[in-house]
């Protein structure tokens, strides 16, 4: 398969001086909706895993949403989430999705900054960030990926260890049955990103049976999200044993944990099938899918809100848009690990 190069023209015309604007109408900012910090952590993340060195206008953006990151933070580690076109906070600190995101992205730019000032800077706020913790499994698990990237550059690192065994409990143990092999009665939102969680949660732990347990959910849950041969993924309104699987509504945050998720899985047991998974994201994105439409726009740099029934949105917001430059990243950095 040949991978489109990776575009960041819409995400530059979705950021603005102050950050990432969280939503377009098509391709048009809508200014009146804001900012959103999971959006402005996301947008971080892929900045910091663009190959070495990444063109200066990326570098440009990373250190903007650094900077808005760390004006959401709160002294005691919680982040904000949604800062208004009027430039005011809309929300208290909390751990929701914005925190647990906000972890991922510092503890990628703390491993893998394009910059020493930006290496530290996300070092010291991951750090403050990693205090807390969240009741809510998919936040736990955001912010255990944020903690194995600290650990790959800052062995050992007390408050990421602390994260990780944290992330794990919250997580809980899936059932041996294989039937529903998941610790919960119900799948929801970053499934794949759990997963992902209790794969690196026993890496960096040292406990085999908890990677274990990671790897059967992967290879479940990419099993349960295949359909004739192409990714058909679980809608933001979850599902349970029984329910029927529509196939509206599809996210391309859920393809994109999917794509990291069985990259890690390639990465930790040195074993190839796991790529089947990446490259199934990838072709999602370019149009092998339940509606046989792109939803990568090669013209514009953006990618459509969601698959519905009828085909995809026509609005390209930052979420998806992020969404789509992560897997393609994974795209190429499979084929270039490949001989």
């Amino acid at each position: 398969m040949s991978y489109p190069v990776t575009p960041f023209g819409h995400l530059q015309r979705l950021t603005d001086n102050i950050g990432l604007l969280q939503h377009a109408d098509g391709v048009v900012p809508l200014h009146g909706h804001g900012y959103s910090v999971d959006d402005v952590a996301r947008g971080l993340l892929v900045v910091c895993r663009e190959p070495s060195p990444p063109p200066q206008e990326l570098v440009v953006l990373g250190r903007r949403y650094l900077y808005f990151l760390a004006q959401a933070q709160a002294l005691g580690g919680k982040f904000r989430n949604h800062l208004g076109y009027d430039r005011r906070w809309h929300d208290q600190p909390g751990t929701e999705d914005g925190w647990g995101i906000s972890l991922w992205a510092l503890g990628t730019a703390a491993a893998r900054g394009p910059t020493p000032g930006i290496r530290e800077e996300s070092f010291t706020r991951f750090s403050r960030g990693a205090r807390v913790s969240s009741p809510v499994a998919h936040v736990m698990a955001f912010a255990a990926l944020g903690a194995a990237e600290v650990l790959d550059s800052h062995p050992g690192h007390p408050g990421a260890l602390a994260l990780l065994y944290r992330a794990s409990i919250v997580i809980g143990e899936p059932p041996a049955n294989a039937a529903w092999p998941w610790p919960a009665p119900r799948l929801g939102c970053a499934n794949a990103a759990v997963a992902e969680a209790i794969i690196v949660s026993g890496r960096y732990l040292g406990n085999d049976r908890m990677l274990r347990n990671g790897l059967r959910m992967l290879e479940w849950l990419l099993s349960i999200e295949t359909r004739n041969g192409h990714l058909s993924v679980i809608s933001p309104l979850g599902w349970s044993p029984g329910e029927n699987r529509p196939a509206s509504d599809q996210r391309p945050t859920e393809v994109a944990a999917l794509a990291d998720a069985c990259m890690r899985a390639a990465a930790v047991t040195g074993d190839d099938k796991w790529l089947a998974g990446v490259e199934m994201s990838v072709a999602w994105f370019l149009g092998d899918n339940d509606a046989k439409v792109p939803l990568l726009d090669e013209r514009t740099g953006g990618c459509s809100d969601s698959l519905t029934g009828a085909g995809r949105s026509r609005n390209q917001g930052a979420e998806s848009t992020l969404a789509m430059i992560a897997v393609l990243q994974q795209g190429h950095r499979m084929a270039d690990a490949r001989p």
